[in-house]
Order: structure tokens, then sequence, then C-alpha cells
């Protein structure tokens, strides 16, 4: 792949995205029309499917990316702006996804143009028209990995027990959505999907459209929450370019756009995927985990002071991640283990946990309030730079029995070419996964943890060293979790 972006500077002085701002239709126009956004095979037999095409099209033919009619304006929007693995991950790129709907309508001259989504849980496989390498197919780009992204599927975020929606709370969906499956697809497809540059490939736009819907969808369901209209989550406006900004109270629910889904259902099963000749159905995008990982042979890092508001409680260096799951031992010092177990005593515990949790909600002097594990100086190889695999990541998983059924209560996150691209663009290489509900969840020994990283594949995935790790480490933070 190649780099397109154009200088942060230069995109941000571009003078072209207010003008386009005032060419959209305003916002909460009188008696608005309503569109409706169709699924891929639906939508492909309606004459909106050469309109898309149509607007493609003539958007990669616009080679100024500082003018929003270039496809490269509108991955530079991303690039530079868009929030992942922090708050309103969800709400940005709905405003997103708006705004370049209403962009395709303007190049196209169709006005009843839309943007289709992916159901990834009723076909796993990228559709056909993307992977068409025909001359002139606007849909198709090189360097995809996979077009079946089974594997990076998950139901985890449609469980009952996950009742909120903001990042930062017990059981939030959007943290769970953005863990798995949303970052785990963009890995296992690869290419410009496994960069922060991924709307260079057209098939981004299919797959986000489908995490907006299955966001409508879970906001839907009687069992879960949202903050309220009038909560102050919604104030402010999120940025898209210079002149380009949204209201984030609009991006509440879809209607306040104009819009909706011709299907809002949670998907309850994931599809049938061929494994040793036979068709299975697999419940999890967690593959089976028969023990955890064996422990590496690290060397260790000492407890120290990191910034004025974090400590660490020590960790492991110089770790590399190939196609085998590994686990990293780390033992703290007493200092390390009386902290760590203030720190969640401090540290207010979610109702559902507390039947599990040796934490409490009684107030001590420590200034510390979240625990974290810290995954430094990241970087990606060559080889693992394309994509086609990740790395779950678990904190403490047992040591003998069933691992597999407790697996997700384990669960951190996860870890791919796509995460270490925003990491390098966000954070400077940094990765970080809260680890404070997964504590008090599971309760257990405060003197030391196991962080286990479990490799999975696609049907293409690159062999040998792909991820190297400066330093893996436990860290508290004064910050709330």
């Amino acid at each position: 792949m190649s780099d397109s972006r154009v200088s942060r500077r230069a995109f941000l002085k571009g003078s072209a995205s207010a003008a386009a701002l005032i060419s959209l239709p305003v916002i909460g126009a009188t008696t608005p029309t309503v569109y409706t956004r169709q699924e891929w095979q639906v939508f492909k037999t309606t004459p909106q499917f050469e309109s898309f095409k149509t607007a493609i099209r003539l958007m990669k033919a616009q080679t100024d990316a500082t003018k929003p009619t270039s496809w490269t304006y509108w991955v530079n929007v991303h690039v530079n702006y868009c929030p992942h693995m922090v708050a309103y991950f969800l709400a940005w790129h709905r405003g997103y996804l708006y705004y370049f709907e209403q962009q395709l309508r303007t190049i196209s001259g169709d006005n009843t143009l839309t943007l289709p989504y992916w159901d990834q849980y009723a076909n796993p496989n990228i559709p056909g028209e993307f992977l068409d390498a025909a001359s002139g197919n606007p849909l198709y780009v090189t360097g995809r990995v996979n077009s079946n992204i089974s594997s990076a599927l998950s139901l985890a975020p449609f469980a009952r027990n996950v009742v909120n929606f903001q990042r930062g709370t017990s059981n939030s969906f959007e943290a769970a959505y953005e863990s798995a499956p949303h970052n785990p697809i963009h890995n296992i497809i690869g290419g410009w999907m496994a960069d922060m540059q991924s709307p260079t490939d057209p098939i981004f736009y299919l797959h986000h459209c489908n995490v907006d819907r299955l966001w409508d969808a879970w906001a839907q369901q009687p069992w879960t929450t949202l903050p309220l209209p009038s909560n102050s989550y919604w104030n402010g406006n999120f940025t898209y370019a210079k002149g380009l900004t949204m209201s984030r109270s609009k991006t509440y629910r879809p209607s306040l756009l104009n819009y909706q889904y011709a299907n809002t259902s949670v998907p309850t099963a994931l599809p049938p995927v061929a494994q040793e000749g036979r068709i299975i159905r697999v419940q999890a995008q967690v593959r089976a985990i028969h023990g955890r990982p064996p422990t590496g042979s690290f060397a260790t890092t000492p407890e120290r002071t990191i910034a004025s508001d974090r400590r660490s409680l020590g960790g492991v260096a110089r770790l590399t991640l190939t196609e085998k799951s590994v686990s990293a031992q780390l033992q703290f010092a007493s200092s390390g283990e009386t902290a760590l177990q203030d720190t969640l005593k401090s540290t207010p515990v979610a109702p559902d946990l507390q039947a599990n949790s040796t934490a409490s909600s009684a107030a001590t002097t420590t200034t510390y309030r979240s625990v974290n594990v810290v995954l430094d100086n990241v970087a990606v190889t060559g080889a693992g730079q394309q994509g086609g695999y990740y790395y779950n990541v678990y904190l403490n998983l047992p040591a003998q029995g069933d691992v597999d059924s407790v697996s997700q209560s384990h669960f951190l996150g996860t870890l791919g070419p796509f995460e270490i691209s925003a990491a390098m663009h966000h954070s400077g290489g940094v990765v970080t996964f809260p680890a404070t509900e997964v504590l008090q969840r599971i309760g257990g020994n405060t003197a030391g943890a196991v962080v286990s990283l479990v490799r999975v594949d696609g049907p293409n995935a690159p062999k040998g060293t792909a991820i190297t790790v400066g330093e893996l480490r436990f860290e508290l933070s004064t910050s709330a979790p």
C-alpha cells in the first residue's frame, strides 16, 4: 500500500470543505425525506447501484485531495479526526457516514441514493461485486488478504448483560463492539482495511454502515440504555473538516438525520462456516481455547512511575508475536500488590460484578482509580502489516480446566495491525486495555497477573513475527475506569 494522505496541515487549510457544507442539505429541514438504507444484496438490484458506482468512480478520478469531491478527501477526514478506542467512536462515525452519503448524492446526481450495508452475520463473505478485478470496477482494490470474515465475528456485544452504551461504563456496548467484531473485521480483511486509511477500500463504508445499523438495533432492545438526549454526554460538536461539523445530539438516533435501516434486528447466531469438510456453526468469535497459552521467557521490567498520573506495577519486555499464542507472566512487588488492592477497593463495583469481586466501594486514600494493561512501543512488521490475523487479549485465564467456557469473562480486547495503526496515530504506539472491570469480575490474586495473547487467523494469514511489543505492563491510573 502507498500513503495517499495529504499532510494534516494542508488538509486542514483546505477551503473546499466549508463550501461543501453549504451544498449539503440542512439537517432538520421542513418535511424532510426519510431515506431507507438497504442491505447490499437488495441494494444491488436497484437503480441506485449504478449511481453508487458512478459516484465512486468520479470521486476516485478527482486527484485534488483537498476537495470533498475526491475520494481521498474522505479518507483524510477519517485519518485526521476519527476517534478510536475512546469515547464517541460510534457517534462520530454516524455523522461521517451521513456527510459522505450526502456527497455521493451530489456527485451522482441521484437524490435517492443511500449507503448500503453489508449484513456480515447473514453472509460473512465480501460481496462479489467488490472482488471483481475487471478494469474500471470502482469497488475493487488490491491488497485485501481475506474475503471471508467469519473468524472476526462475535455475539458478545449483544449479550443481555451488555446494557450500557458509553465507553467507561460497566458492560459498554460501544467498547464491546469496537473490540469485536469491528476491529477484527478490519484486521482479517487486511490491506487498506488494516490501516487508518481504511476508507480507501470501498468495503469500509458497507462495513461501517452495518456497524451503525447494529448500534441502532441494539439501542432498540428493551434491556439497553443510552444517555438521555438531555444528558451532557451529547453536548458539543464533532469535527469532520474545516467548516464541517455536527452537533453530537444529532447522532443520538438515525431518525434525527432522516434515515432508517431496512432491518434493525440484532444477530442471534453466527453464520455457518466450513471446517474440516463439514459445516459447523461457531457461536463466538473467540476460537476454542483448550488451555492457557504457554508462558514465554521475557525480561522483566520494574515497578516505576510512568507519569504523574500513572504508575507501572511491572511488566515484561521485548515480546515478539507470531502465529503461536503466548502468555506473559507478571509479578508485582509487595508495594505494587498493596497499591493494586487499594485501587480496586477505591473503585465502585458495578452491581452485576459484586458477587465475584473482592473489591468494595469503600474509598481509601489512594489517588489511583483504574487499572490498565499497557502495550508500549508496539510495532507491526512488514509481513504483519497486511493483516489477515489478530490476537485476542485475556487477563488471568485459568491455568487448567475448561478455559474456553470462561474466556469471555477474562477478555480485554483485540490487537492487530488496525489497532496499532490507530495507536500510532493517536497515542504514539501505545495500546491500552482497561482492566478494572475484568479484575472486579474475576477477582483472585493481586500479587501478579498473566496476560495471554491468543492468535486468530483468517483463511489467509502471515507466518513468522507479525507484531513486536517493547513492553507489556500493568498500570495504575488516576483516571476513572
